[in-house]
């Protein structure tokens, strides 16, 4: 796969030592301690959320991320390369904060840690400090988000869908983990794994592309995707992005809103 916002463990190796690039490591802090890529700066995924109940998920506050993204020394300039040790979850969450702010010059390191370790690039224990800046921010992008009175507004339009990035049993209701379990009507389930290839170390599904048009989830339409708490659904959105989906935007409310309120529409079942 040839992707403006993808890139492979070869491809970063031959850019090691490039002062403009800007890798951040969203891994467990304890694996980023014992190795990462060399010159890479860590991240922790938390601070990337508001983290307070009911949503915990939930976008945080403008100063929040401003104070993320100057820690980082991101201004939209510089390439920024993401990658986690989870198969892209957290590498996600940054990838669509990024977008939501306009600072859309990431790619996601294809599996993250997991082939990079695995084929024997070269990792280094060294805790790196970032070239921190001072700038404002701002949400240049908001249509990367969507939020629970746009979706109701959208439900029943034919070229709108939602996708469900939940486990199937979230999806039918059989597990709840909110107030109220079940689905957004007519959405479409698609659990994040499904798209990560087991058998290449968790890179993006090189098929993607037809598993998605296979579920209605076609490039043409205005999809909103979700989970519980817009972390497995971070990763479908930066899949839609790698894909080329203008029109993806993320539900940074996801079930953790949508079912623990009482007049939100739900259906159970498949």
């Amino acid at each position: 796969m040839t992707h403006n916002h993808l890139i492979e463990p070869s491809e970063l190796q031959a850019k090691l030592g490039d002062n403009n690039l800007i890798i951040v490591d969203l891994c467990n802090e304890a694996l980023y301690r014992q190795k990462h890529v060399p010159g890479a700066i860590h991240l922790s995924g938390n601070h990337l959320v508001a983290g307070a109940p009911p949503v915990p998920g939930a976008c945080p506050s403008l100063d929040q991320l401003q104070q993320v993204i100057n820690y980082l020394g991101i201004d939209g300039s510089k390439p920024v390369i993401l990658y986690d040790d989870e198969g892209g979850g957290w590498a996600g969450r940054l990838a669509w904060t990024l977008d939501l702010l306009g600072l859309s010059n990431w790619r996601y390191l294809n599996g993250g840690i997991v082939p990079w370790i695995k084929e024997g690039y070269e990792h280094e224990s060294t805790i790196n400090q970032p070239n921190s800046i001072d700038s404002e921010v701002n949400f240049a992008k908001p249509q990367a988000r969507i939020d629970q009175e746009q979706i109701i507004n959208l439900l029943g339009e034919s070229n709108f869908a939602v996708w469900d990035a939940r486990s199937p049993a979230e999806y039918s209701g059989d597990m709840v983990r909110a107030a109220r379990g079940g689905h957004i009507p007519g959405a479409i389930n698609l659990e994040w794994t499904q798209l990560m290839d087991q058998n290449k170390h968790l890179r993006i599904r090189e098929d993607a592309q037809e598993i998605l048009d296979s579920h209605g989830l076609t490039r043409e339409k205005h999809i909103a995707t979700h989970c519980q708490s817009h972390h497995r659904s971070s990763f479908t959105y930066m899949v839609g992005r790698i894909l080329g989906y203008d029109n993806i935007r993320g539900y940074d409310g996801s079930w953790a809103e949508w079912g623990n309120q009482q007049q939100t529409p739900i259906d159970l079942g498949f």
